[in-house]
């Protein structure tokens, strides 16, 4: 009797464990998510959050109905600055810094763009919210 021994390499593929945040209960556009908003599932959903920190202290901008994944486009940054809200308008260049009234006629956080509308000119700008909730804008290029 013979026998022959041949090596064998096997391969086996095991799924790797992912998480995804998913809204715990109905989450409606302009609500700052917090630990009781959010849950995780065993589940891989492209262009989600898979951390709850990730998402922890933003605003939603859409609606987002119990159980659905929270996509980081549903997302932003908490607004600062409200629709009709009184604002200070400020162009700066090198030493010059002008600054004027306006009225905003966007709801915008941090780094968003919204169009404001200069008080004195009734000219309507586009500019991007500040930390501070003033908005700056740039020159026409």
């Amino acid at each position: 009797m013979w026998w022959l021994a041949i090596p064998l390499l096997l391969t086996l593929v095991v799924p790797a464990r992912a998480e995804t945040v998913v809204a715990a209960r109905t989450l409606r556009a302009q609500s700052v998510l917090g630990p009781d908003d959010v849950a995780v599932v065993d589940e891989v959903v492209p262009g989600t959050a898979s951390d709850p920190s990730e998402v922890m202290g933003l605003e939603t901008r859409v609606t987002i109905y119990q159980g659905r994944p929270i996509r980081s486009v549903d997302l932003g940054a908490p607004a600062i600055v409200d629709r009709n809200q009184a604002v200070i308008l400020m162009y700066a260049a090198g030493p010059l810094i002008i600054t004027a009234e306006g009225r905003a006629l966007g709801r915008g956080g941090a780094g968003d763009r919204v169009k404001v509308m200069n008080v004195a000119s009734r000219a309507v700008v586009l500019g991007v919210v500040a930390d501070d909730g003033s908005v700056r804008v740039s020159a026409n290029r």
